[in-house]
């Protein structure tokens, strides 16, 4: 486990010129192993306020279609959920092929155990928590919000995860996914990828069971849903919606946001920018859950 002090530099320039260092805003933590035994795939980062007690916590899972991607990979995520007055911590988790789709889902149930443990000594409230994630990372939000039996095998009540937020995911109804995927490859004279989402997900069942549009009822502490999206990727804004029409459909409060003049990529690098459209949706989401706990 690493512990560093992080600044962040002030932008505004003195009447000289010269650019004035801020305080640090937060204390980073890196590399904390959330399963045993320790594997690097398998460690999150925490960065947490230099002051308070009992801050809301965000949980961010990062994107890469389940193969790539890293928990360094959050750009301007840390300071502006600490500026708001959150604890930020991102997940690492393993990928596909090593490991089935399964070893995924529960490697993103032990590391919210893990903040449930151990968030209190980061200024955390382990009673808070918003669990959110971009990409693949968006479908790792949603099932673990809807499919409630991850994380009570790790002793986590569903109760303390106060919100979702997934952003530009395409796999909340994986069937539905596939099923479009191919009828276009098909019209266009294209193969199916070699290791496309059927490899991913596994059999007709399982990718029945990854699925969070299934998992959505009344009664189970499902949270509140924030679904980002770009306004003009088809297969996004499709399975943005079918996942807020089930939601809403067993009364649990779901909006969207169709984000204009971005794709997939920068509507995650731009979250939490000051001139991004996205970001203060999403704080006013976050702060109305907040204030009514």
């Amino acid at each position: 486990m690493k512990i560093l002090t992080s600044l962040l530099l002030a932008a505004s320039l003195s009447s000289a010129g010269a650019q004035d260092p801020a305080a640090p805003i937060f204390r980073l933590t890196r590399d904390i192993p959330y399963a045993e035994p320790a594997n690097p795939r398998q460690m999150l980062d925490v960065y947490s306020p230099l002051e308070g007690e009992k801050r809301p916590v965000v949980i961010w899972i990062h994107g890469g279609g389940w193969q790539t991607g890293d928990k360094i990979n959050i750009q301007n995520k840390p300071a502006a959920f600490v500026e708001q007055g959150f604890v930020f911590v991102s997940i690492s988790h393993r990928f596909v092929p090593q490991v089935p789709m399964e070893n995924i889902v529960r490697d993103v149930a032990k590391s919210v155990a893990w903040v449930r443990a151990h968030i209190h000594e980061h200024r955390g409230d382990p009673d808070r928590l918003f669990i959110m994630g971009h990409s693949s990372g968006a479908q790792l939000a949603a099932l673990i919000c809807t499919d409630d039996g991850y994380l009570k095998a790790e002793g986590v009540p569903f109760p303390v995860i106060k919100g979702c937020v997934p952003v530009d995911g395409d796999t909340y109804d994986i069937p539905l996914q596939i099923a479009t995927a191919q009828a276009r490859r098909k019209s266009l004279g294209q193969p199916n990828a070699k290791f496309g989402h059927p490899e991913k997900f596994g059999s007709p069942e399982l990718q029945q069971r990854f699925s969070a549009v299934n998992h959505v009822a009344k009664g189970k502490h499902i949270p509140p849903f924030l679904i980002l999206h770009v306004a003009t990727h088809a297969d996004t804004t499709t399975q943005a919606g079918r996942l807020a029409s089930t939601l809403t459909a067993s009364g649990i409060s779901a909006q969207t946001l169709a984000v204009e003049d971005t794709d997939h990529s920068l509507i995650n690098r731009n979250l939490g920018l000051p001139n991004d459209t996205a970001t203060p949706v999403l704080f006013e989401f976050i702060h109305k859950l907040e204030k009514e706990e």
